[in-house]
């Protein structure tokens, strides 16, 4: 059965590589990127059923927007793959303030999982990209206001969407499926030889373990869990996201960040 997949940042690496199995297997997917002739570019090179979108994931603006043109042009969403992220940039700190490392790679995440819940039935699943870089919060980085070194604000951003992940699985009782997956180390992303200088390993392990997370039957009841594909299972988080207080405690200040 066809499913409609959203892939956020699918203009290039993990996300495009995985939009391609995907749509080559007669998955409806919708592309996103920031910027419209990569974005172009990219569904060229995917084809199939594919739908283009457009936003800037630093600014929630942008971010609440792409929600809205998803809910009013599909009435139903099988997988959520937030997949986009930024290490390194030249603009570190957004236009309100805030760590754009935190923005990008926590909160438009999950604006995103929040404001398509509607269309996600039980069945669905919210596919976050955490990584084996997992930092205790600093909850004033999270807040903006106070700033971090790349590794540092990249490192805490990936506990912090790993720590929602499993609140909010914890909240929805019938579903959909939330889990956190480290896709493997040092792939060969743009992100990967921007922040490391490194060419990278397959981008391909990468693709196929969000591949699996969208339709594999082995993760249709994983949710609230935490997949290392580095070690190529389920395994335990960072021991913050395992904590209750700390959690909730992240999980107060992504609101209130919101909030603003």
């Amino acid at each position: 059965m066809q499913k409609t997949i959203l892939i956020t940042g699918s203009t290039d690496g993990i996300g495009l590589e995985a939009a391609k199995r995907l749509a080559s297997e007669g998955h409806r997917v919708l592309l996103h990127g920031r910027n419209p002739a990569k974005l172009d570019a990219a569904a060229a090179e995917v084809g199939g059923d594919t739908q283009r979108y457009v936003a800037d994931l630093s600014r929630l603006s942008e971010v609440v927007a792409l929600a809205d043109a998803i809910a009013d042009q599909h009435d139903r969403l099988d997988v959520l793959i937030n997949n986009a992220g930024v290490l390194k940039t030249p603009q570190p700190v957004t236009e309100d303030g805030m760590d754009v490392r935190f923005v990008v790679n926590t909160l438009a995440p999950y604006v995103l999982a929040r404001r398509l819940l509607p269309l996600m039935e039980g069945s669905g699943r919210i596919i976050n990209l955490s990584s084996a870089a997992q930092a205790p919060v600093n909850l004033q980085a999270l807040a903006g206001t106070a700033r971090l070194a790349d590794m540092e604000a990249y490192a805490q951003s990936k506990l912090a969407i790993t720590m929602w992940s499993r609140e909010l699985a914890g909240e929805l009782t019938e579903g959909p499926v939330v889990v956190a997956v480290n896709p493997g180390s040092l792939l060969a992303s743009k992100m990967v030889k921007e922040g490391f200088g490194v060419a990278g390993n397959d981008i391909g392990i990468g693709a196929d373990i969000l591949h699996r997370a969208a339709l594999s039957d082995e993760f249709a009841t994983a949710t609230g869990t935490y997949f290392d594909n580095d070690s190529g299972r389920f395994g335990l988080p960072h021991a913050d996201a395992l904590d209750a207080s700390k959690s909730a405690a992240v999980m107060q200040a992504i609101e209130a960040a919101l909030a603003k």
